[in-house]
């Protein structure tokens, strides 16, 4: 055989297992809406809808953890603070689910109380289809719910924002001090001589009440050394903030 025809053949060869595995692969349509819920003092409970968009029925549970952040990240742990319901449902195509998020007990009181935080663990459960054999995706969701404090007039964060040198990269370091989480969002580094780097644009994470989080950071040192404006998305508004290398240039 000749070479020509041996690379036809391989072509033909890796088409037909392309074309296998499409067949064996099962597309998940389960959607979540909204993405995080915030409960205030006074509400009790609230929603969110799960929505199928594929063709097949869809099994999905939900539980709920305690979220929150030390010297190691986020901390989750199982919790009754909130209840939801249904836990366990079934939906089917092209349908939708509204489940209830209740909360049990009082919401945080008293001098200095803060906003509390959960996280929903949204998990679709693979189905046995003994009509669709194969690989079957299915999806996780990780919904954050905050309950505000008792008699906050104003619930936000309140940030502090330092760039430490470890060893060859740039870790960027920002404590809470406010009553409300910060989501930082869409990080991107100006340098004093206009030139941006863009450090993440999509969710970097969050900055839970009385905490700090570490971020280690891809661009190299030589980015930072100069000084400059960070430019962040912190719940979704546009804030900037100068800051400097701790340590000066490299």
């Amino acid at each position: 055989m000749t070479r020509a025809p041996l690379r036809h053949s391989w072509r033909i060869a890796l088409l037909a297992c392309l074309s296998a595995a499409s067949s064996w692969a099962a597309a998940t349509g389960l959607q979540v809406s909204p993405t995080s819920l915030s409960l205030k003092a006074t509400q009790n409970a609230d929603g969110l809808w799960l929505s199928n968009t594929g063709d097949g029925v869809v099994h999905a549970q939900v539980r709920v953890y305690h979220w929150t952040q030390d010297a190691s990240g986020d901390q989750r742990t199982p919790s009754q603070g909130l209840v939801i319901s249904p836990p366990m449902l079934e939906i089917a195509a092209g349908g939708q689910q509204l489940i209830r998020v209740i909360r049990v007990g009082a919401p945080p009181s008293g001098t200095g109380a803060v906003e509390d935080a959960y996280r929903l663990a949204i998990d679709e459960l693979p189905i046995d289809a003994p009509d669709s054999p194969g690989l079957h995706f299915v999806v996780h969701y990780s919904v954050p719910v905050f309950v505000e404090p008792v008699g906050a007039a104003n619930v936000a964060p309140q940030l502090q924002w330092t760039l430490q040198r470890e060893g060859q990269h740039a870790v960027l370091v920002v404590s809470n001090h406010g009553n409300g989480h910060a989501q930082v969002a869409d990080v991107s580094f100006v340098d004093a001589a206009g030139r941006r780097t863009t450090i993440d644009p999509g969710l970097l994470g969050y900055v839970l009440p009385g905490s700090t989080m570490h971020w280690a950071l891809k661009p190299s040192t030589a980015v930072f050394s100069q000084g400059g404006t960070l430019e962040v998305l912190i719940n979704g508004q546009k804030t900037t903030q100068n800051l400097s290398l701790a340590g000066g240039s490299p």
